[in-house]
């Protein structure tokens, strides 16, 4: 049996393969090295109910934060001790998305999710040209990022008064309770996301509409324009940000000249397709 992951932050999504078949499917907690211990990212893993009494020989780790091999071996670390017989590949989640979007031809891979990022992927190497910074120095249209500036929008009391209102009394949180959660509890990025379901529930507001179309064209400039010969190439999207917004995404991306490609908001179906397809053709 073959275990395929792909992790953002905030959830991730599992198969188990026997042959050329899924016998499972499941999600567990996000793992990212950055805020999760190797001790953290082990019990995630082990304490899964469906991996119970299965006979794992080759585990496929795609997981945010995994850009270095420092990051890398954190999870290794964790799987090996899970697996001990097994066979382990991790990487990073961007590389997941490349393979999942990959259409035969030279694109652009990104991730809208909690995080941002993107990559151009040939077939043989994916390169970026610009780092993921994460939650705080970066994640440009990513639900980290906008609940950070709908957060900071509602404690200098400058969101539109009914905006305001209706935050209050759908959360009812003070001040010292934000920034607990942002600088004390464990994974701020993910509390700072939790937040994009009031944003799309009043999506339609000229002031999230104005909010997320600068996002988008931020991360587009920043990400997507700095690859060589972008307009000429597919720009593929994977993760929720991506597919709920994705009207917004497609007009943001038209104003700039790039071809929007394929749209998923769980690519996990996408890459078990892509690892069958190199293992039995």
């Amino acid at each position: 049996m073959v275990l395929i992951g792909i992790s953002g932050s905030s959830k991730c999504d599992w198969q188990i393969i026997e042959d050329e078949t899924t016998v499972s499917h499941f999600s567990t907690r996000g793992l990212n090295p950055i805020f999760h211990t190797e001790e953290e990212i082990h019990d995630i893993i082990s304490e899964a109910p469906e991996l119970k009494d299965k006979s794992i020989q080759a585990v496929y780790i795609y997981s945010a934060g995994c850009g270095s091999k420092t990051f890398q071996n954190i999870v290794l670390r964790a799987v090996s001790r899970i697996f001990p017989k097994s066979n382990y590949f991790v990487n990073h989640d961007i590389v997941a998305s490349a393979l999942a979007t990959y259409e035969g031809v030279p694109s652009i891979s990104c991730i809208l999710g909690t995080g941002s990022n993107a990559c151009y992927f040939d077939g043989d190497i994916v390169r970026q040209e610009t780092p993921a910074l994460d939650y705080v120095l970066g994640d440009e249209g990513g639900g980290s990022n906008y609940g950070k500036q709908l957060l900071n929008a509602y404690l200098y009391q400058s969101l539109p008064d009914e905006l305001s209102k209706k935050f209050k009394e759908s959360y009812q949180l003070t001040k010292e309770e934000i920034l607990e959660n942002v600088y004390m509890k464990p994974y701020p990025n993910v509390y700072l996301a939790s937040f994009m379901k009031f944003i799309q529930d009043n999506q339609n507001h000229d002031y999230f509409q104005q909010m997320l179309r600068k996002g988008m064209s931020d991360f587009m400039e920043y990400y997507v324009m700095k690859i060589n010969n972008y307009s000429a190439l597919k720009t593929h999207f994977t993760g929720s940000i991506a597919h709920f917004f994705v009207d917004i995404l497609r007009e943001v991306a038209d104003e700039k000249g790039i071809i929007v490609g394929k749209v998923i908001m769980e690519p996990i179906n996408d890459l078990v397709k892509y690892h069958l397809n190199k293992r039995y053709s």
